[in-house]
């Protein structure tokens, strides 16, 4: 990536707005906001195989395994707002079983994407039915918008769910009610 290319473009986005890019407090921000931008995306720099780094073990368990509360921050490609919130993963394992890490940082692969948080959802999911072919992954994101805070309808304490379904969780609903229950416990 080129850092002056992104400094610049920041450079006229500021000078748009009308506000004058040689003020003293603005002097750096060009800088600041395309190191800035870059960090917040920085999952485009990451694969999967990357990211697991070979922390898939074999296990004889077939018990949920969930990790929940995994804490998310993302950037809403409608309007480069972030969006902000939670998630939680469960699977059912089948002989394999990931690294306990792998599980936040695969969250933040995607997260760390100009994203919509249904999609990031199912990216979640997919990816870890990819990495270890468990009988089912069950994954809940729950997240507030900026874009529908600080603008549009504003309204502050809405709070967007989403949630993806593969294998068991999908077809058995006494499975999907046990990781519901599991998740929302205080």
């Amino acid at each position: 990536m080129d850092n002056n290319k992104l400094e610049g473009l920041f450079s006229e986005i500021i000078t748009d707005i009308g506000e004058d890019v040689t003020r003293e407090g603005l002097v750096d921000t060009p800088k600041r906001a395309a190191s800035a931008f870059r960090f917040l995306n920085y999952g485009y720099q990451k694969n999967l195989d990357d990211v697991l780094n070979g922390a898939i073990f074999q296990a004889d368990t077939e018990d949920m395994v969930i990790v929940k509360d995994i804490e998310m921050y993302s950037l809403c490609e409608h309007h480069l707002l972030p969006f902000i919130g939670k998630c939680h993963v469960a699977y059912l394992p089948k002989g394999k079983v990931i690294g306990l890490s792998k599980v936040a940082r695969i969250v933040d692969m995607y997260a760390r994407r100009l994203q919509i948080q249904e999609r990031l959802t199912n990216q979640i999911a997919t990816a870890l039915q990819t990495a270890i072919d468990p009988r089912g992954v069950a994954v809940v994101v729950e997240a507030k918008h900026l874009c529908m805070m600080m603008r549009g309808v504003e309204k502050q304490n809405s709070v967007m769910t989403t949630s993806s379904m593969l294998g068991i969780f999908r077809k058995e609903i006494s499975t999907r009610q046990e990781f519901l229950n599991l998740i929302n416990r205080v």
